[in-house]
């Protein structure tokens, strides 16, 4: 079932409340939107009547010493498998010159 309070609807059912919003009226109560997300309240932002995002607050994960190092290490070698050495800086402009040194 949906309820509407002005231009704002409570949609509710036996297990939950959801506060529906469009975008464009959020961006003027975006401070007490997220205070009542942290809070526990759903809110869900719409775009032309249709749900396109949902407000819920951060948990914060807490990991102990060897779960935040293996994290770590893990993270490191995905970056590392990345990178690549790319062109040295001396010739990383020469897409600019032509054979003579001159500007394209």
């Amino acid at each position: 079932m949906v309820h509407m309070l002005g231009r704002v609807a409570l949609s509710t059912g036996s297990e939950w409340c959801a506060m529906r919003i469009s975008v464009t009226e959020a961006k003027s109560q975006l401070t007490e939107l997220v205070r009542r997300a942290e809070a526990g309240d759903e809110i869900i932002l719409t775009r032309h009547g249709q749900a396109a995002v949902r407000l819920v607050p951060v948990t914060k994960v807490r990991l102990d010493a060897n779960a935040r190092k293996k994290l770590l290490e893990s993270v490191r070698a995905a970056g590392a498998a990345k990178a690549s050495a790319g062109p040295g800086a001396g010739k990383s402009q020469d897409f600019l010159y032509d054979e003579n040194g001159l500007p394209r």
